[in-house]
């Protein structure tokens, strides 16, 4: 038998329980990363099972992977599918624009994005039909895990972050293909997903267990602070508080004592080099690693300026630096709750002075400066780059289809077509895949679900997206019920 110093189990909500075994199988692993020797293990075997299915464009193409979510449903009539001989209730009240792809215009809103889709796939064909996702959070989680839930409110809400919970996608990648640097392998920033009093759905590791959800940086101040990045402190870095440090710091002594009293265990993992792995998550607290990702100020005045000094921009800037240092997904969530005015895409009123004035400028100028940023350094080989809400908006303006109202020149939610762009990582350039009808309604060509997008991402990463995993009843679950949209690579 061996003995376990100190006074285990302080930093978990029962503290009155010592050491399980599941504490004693997580001895070796990297702590920060909530990886244990059992789940690493088991974890290998996964991983090969996951990658096993191989094969076709883009296979394994991405080493890390920028989500741009649009949370709260981006108008595609009124940025990047603009339609002509309309009735006047559909047409855009902004200008069409040509854009470096012959034959495609965005409206006058994104003049900058417009000189660089040669360089990224624009879906026109986003579509699904609603089984009670006619509201943000569910449509939400549906874009996050690939799943619908079983249960929704009346408003169409759900219910908080649950363990039971399917994995965001983020979760499920940082778990199968591990960091390779000693840095941060999943970051959400700058707010959490959010409808409402919602906080959260979909952005959690679900029933991976909380060792996999991602880091979160939430810099204090309200949603309409534009300088709120450059608040940023190392604290504002946050794991839940029953993984982090203290945590940390209990499963060093449990190795130390395992270490000095069962020389066997090491042993007998020598092979699986868990030392080494260890000691790299440990790095990672003590070196500036980190720490430096987040110094904006070493970023030139102009390029700053480039990706324009609002949350926005500075968070697509963030991401960059993060990807940079070796972060395998970040998500980069709209710096506004979804259903809210003021830089919302919710427009259910008062459409063109919010789009105009307010979220349309920092879109074009944050999104077109990381495309552009990421390739000018030879990084947009490696990086997806996805940039989606969890849907459009309606075709008719001043008509209600979610059960909200809506002024004479605002839309309502709109899941049956949208616009996706997707760039990096062996993503064709300069192409258009998809067709939307005259009216923007529906996809006349290849219709892409959402759950399909998922798959995609999986496949970039060399991972079966049909990989199974087991829930929180040790049930098989799929990563997604979807294949990936192989055409969009080149």
């Amino acid at each position: 038998m061996f003995r376990v110093p100190g006074e285990p189990g302080k930093d978990m909500c029962d503290s009155h329980i010592g050491p399980t075994r599941r504490d004693v199988l997580r001895v070796g692993g990297a702590g920060m990363l909530g990886l244990s020797l059992g789940s690493m293990l088991q974890l290998q075997a996964q991983a090969s099972s996951a990658i096993a299915h191989r094969g076709g464009p883009g296979w394994g193409k991405a080493k890390s992977v920028i989500l741009v979510y649009l949370q709260g449903g981006p108008s595609h009539l009124d940025l990047w599918d603009p339609k002509e001989n309309v009735p006047d209730n559909v047409r855009s009240e902004f200008k069409s624009i040509p854009t470096k792809i012959p034959g495609t215009h965005f409206t006058e809103l994104l003049p900058k994005l417009a000189k660089v889709n040669d360089r990224m796939t624009m879906i026109r064909s986003m579509s699904y039909t609603p089984n009670g996702l006619f509201n943000h959070t569910a449509a939400i989680y549906q874009m996050m895990t690939g799943y619908t839930t079983d249960k929704v409110s009346p408003s169409g809400q759900l219910e908080p972050p649950s363990p039971k919970d399917f994995p965001n996608f983020g979760s499920n990648i940082v778990r199968l293909k591990p960091s390779e640097e000693p840095m941060l392998p999943f970051v959400m920033l700058p707010r959490p997903l959010q409808e409402s009093n919602v906080v959260g759905k979909g952005g959690t590791a679900g029933f991976l267990g909380k060792g996999f959800d991602p880091y979160t940086l939430y810099p204090e101040g309200d949603d309409m602070d534009m300088t709120k990045m450059r608040k940023i402190k190392i604290d504002d870095l946050q794991l839940r508080p029953d993984i982090f440090s203290v945590r940390l710091r209990r499963r060093a002594t449990l190795r130390a004592a395992i270490n000095k009293q069962m020389p066997i265990i090491d042993r007998a993992v020598k092979d699986y080099n868990l030392n080494d792995y260890y000691d790299r998550a440990l790095n990672l607290i003590v070196s500036g690693r980190a720490r430096e990702a987040f110094n904006l100020d070493q970023e030139s005045d102009d390029l700053r300026e480039r990706y324009g000094k609002n949350t926005f921009g500075e968070s697509c800037l963030l991401a960059r630096r993060l990807v940079e240092a070796g972060t395998r997904v970040v998500e980069v969530i709209w710096p506004k709750v979804a259903n809210s005015d003021n830089h919302s895409w919710d427009v259910h009123v008062d459409l063109p002075k919010r789009m105009k004035n307010q979220s349309a400028p920092m879109l074009d100028g944050g999104l077109s400066a990381l495309i552009e940023d990421l390739d000018e350094r030879g990084m947009l080989d490696e990086t997806l780059v996805v940039a989606v809400g969890e849907f459009g908006r309606s075709p008719e303006k001043g008509v209600s289809t979610s059960g909200n109202g809506n002024s004479a020149n605002g839309r309502d939610h709109w899941p049956y077509c949208y616009t996706a762009c997707i760039a990096g990582a062996g993503i064709k350039r300069g192409y258009v895949h998809g067709k939307s009808d005259k009216t923007g309604s529906a996809p006349l060509e290849d219709p892409v679900h959402p759950g399909e997008l998922l798959a995609t991402v999986y496949h970039a990463f060399g991972i079966n997206p049909e990989s199974v995993v087991m829930n929180h009843l040790n049930q098989p679950r799929e990563l997604v019920k979807a294949k990936a949209v192989t055409d969009l690579f080149a």
